[in-house]
């Protein structure tokens, strides 16, 4: 108890209900190059729709990484995704020069603020975020001089004037309507349809709505547009007040003629190696105090990308797995050399227990361009452990006929048959392989690690990472406690009951928790250190099964022969 420094009664509280914290498995990583979308910063992605709407739709150049993202979505709802910073990638503007926004911190830091007609001739405006597909844009304002002869003018329902805001404060002629319109087509398929309108917001940088919220036409767009970033204000303007100023006895600037600017000088990329843009993209997740990942899809087959991923991300948070597809090259359209050539690629792989190798390709249709793509499983084989977390746990296997039917197949570029999977299997390859009237599914459930261990099958490397991740959280709560025998106590009382729980749900067979003076000694005591050993025997999957049939003669009891076989 506190010391008193006089009589009386202290009431205080201790609290001994802390459990092991359940922990997530589920959630995907992803690197990939869009053709739109915020780059550089990771954004939680949970379904195909919203991976369109961030991030575009697939092209000709990234289906393979695109496809592998929405493969994994069709199993599970979270992946966080980093569009990488392609070479030479320019945001659209209305001067057509192009300029990098990467994201949004990137704009408030550096683009929100640039003197009137900067980057526009009339009219300011820069696509949202880097690609070509900003060239499709066109942004156009109308004030109360411009309206009768504005082209958009029928999109709104009464001329802009003054807001009642403005009018009250003594000020005028605020209003303005802004459109954002498809110019070429390439959103919505119709040349010059309006995609985005924003009516009767008003050019007082103090200006707010009837519901208090900003209605400055500059944050108004910001706010809510998909598609541009404000940058300046428009230069064709008469006598009065500037925009962007209070709103108090203002009678504003208005429009001398049509401000219509078509964006233009947007760049996907000037390179279409993407290899360097990948794996500085992964770099945003090398953190795992402050990014939640297990599962990195690591899109086309690439050593280098699959490598940087291996060793800079999964192997040195060690709480992930990352799954990796071979070259297409050596499964489409390479008859017979298949497990050649996928062995060789496995070799040039870092051996770990934190890497899952698939053995290739699948066929899938591509609604976006009515067509079919060769596109790689290490999206699907991600997605496998997702559905295997959603109906039983990380620690049983994703393969089988139970739990590794891979979706959203035409066929497979190669069906590695019985040998040929003996080939893989024996490298750390995991087979993907169609058996009829029974679809598609995984064959193998190993790791990269080549020494025999209980870390090479994929079961026991994700049960010790939900183990670790849970355990360690909850040891964070015996920080700066004392090191005596009363914590160590708490410690074990803490663990045991979470990995009795693990037990009887099949992750392991058995255990035993060590966390007395045996282990923490003086001397581990006076370097302030604290040791708990939790010693663990895995479940493991069945790989191999072996049926003896044996015919008798008539007349044989069986209890005579079941011994002797």
């Amino acid at each position: 108890m506190p010391i008193q420094l006089s009589p009386g009664v202290n009431v205080s509280e201790i609290d001994l209900t802390t459990v092991v914290p359940n922990v997530g498995a589920s959630a995907g990583a992803f690197v990939g190059p869009f053709a739109w979308g915020p780059m550089n910063k990771i954004y939680t992605i949970a379904s195909e729709v919203d991976l369109v709407n961030q991030f575009g739709k697939p092209d000709a150049d990234n289906y393979e990484y695109w496809f592998s993202a929405a493969n994994f979505l069709a199993y599970g709802n979270t992946l966080r995704v980093v569009r990488a910073k392609t070479y030479g990638a320019l945001n659209s503007t209305a001067n057509g020069t192009g300029l990098l926004v990467q994201n949004d911190d990137d704009y408030e830091a550096n683009h929100s603020t640039y003197s009137s007609g900067s980057y526009g001739g009339t009219g300011g405006w820069a696509a949202k975020y880097a690609g070509t597909l900003g060239n499709s844009l066109l942004v156009s304002m109308a004030d109360a001089d411009t309206y009768s002869v504005w082209p958009y003018r029928s999109e709104f329902t009464a001329t802009p004037n003054t807001s009642t805001f403005v009018s009250s404060r003594g000020g005028a002629n605020d209003e303005i309507h802004i459109v954002v319109v498809d110019e070429d087509g390439l959103w919505t398929g119709v040349p010059g349809q309006v995609i985005e309108k924003y009516g009767f917001v008003s050019k007082a940088l103090d200006a707010k709505d009837d519901s208090g919220n900003s209605n400055y036409y500059k944050e108004v767009v910001n706010r809510r547009s998909q598609f541009v970033w404000h940058l300046s204000h428009p230069t064709n303007l008469g006598t009065g007040t500037a925009w962007g100023s209070s709103a108090n006895v203002s009678s504003f600037k208005t429009l001398t003629s049509n401000c219509s600017n078509s964006l233009s000088g947007g760049v996907t990329s000037t390179n279409a190696n993407y290899t360097s843009a990948i794996t500085q993209g992964w770099d945003y997740f090398n953190n795992k105090e402050t990014v939640d990942v297990s599962l990195l899809v690591t899109g086309t087959g690439n050593s280098t990308i699959a490598n940087y991923v291996v060793d800079n991300i999964a192997i040195t948070r060690q709480d992930c797995v990352a799954f990796i597809s071979p070259p297409k090259a050596a499964v489409v359209d390479n008859y017979n050399n298949e497990d050649i050539d996928i062995i060789s690629f496995r070799n040039s792989l870092t051996s770990t227990s934190y890497g899952f190798l698939d053995s290739g390709y699948k066929y899938q249709y591509d609604k976006y361009a009515d067509t079919y793509r060769w596109v790689p499983l290490n999206g699907d084989m991600a997605g496998l452990c997702v559905r295997t977390d959603s109906v039983l746990d990380p620690w049983y296997s994703p393969g089988g006929l139970n739990r590794g039917q891979i979706k959203n197949v035409v066929k497979l570029a190669w069906n590695p048959n019985k040998t040929k999977r003996d080939n893989l299997y024996q490298s750390s390859i995991n087979p993907v392989v169609q058996f009829p009237g029974d679809g598609t599914v995984l064959f193998g459930d190993k790791t990269l690690l080549a020494k025999p261990s209980a870390f090479d099958r994929i079961n026991v490397r994700r049960l010790f990472i939900v183990l670790e991740k849970a355990i360690s959280r909850a040891a964070r709560f015996s920080l700066f406690e004392f090191n005596d025998e009363f914590t160590r106590a708490q410690f074990v009382a803490l663990v045991e009951p979470f990995l009795r729980d693990v037990r009887g749900r099949r992750g392991i067979t058995d255990f035993k928790v060590v966390c007395d003076d045996s282990n923490n000694t003086g001397e581990v005591i006076d370097r302030n250190e604290f040791i708990g050993d939790i010693y663990i025997k895995p479940a493991r999957s069945i790989n191999f099964i072996q049926l003896n049939f044996v015919a008798v003669r008539t007349g044989v009891s069986f209890s005579e022969v079941v011994g002797a076989v």
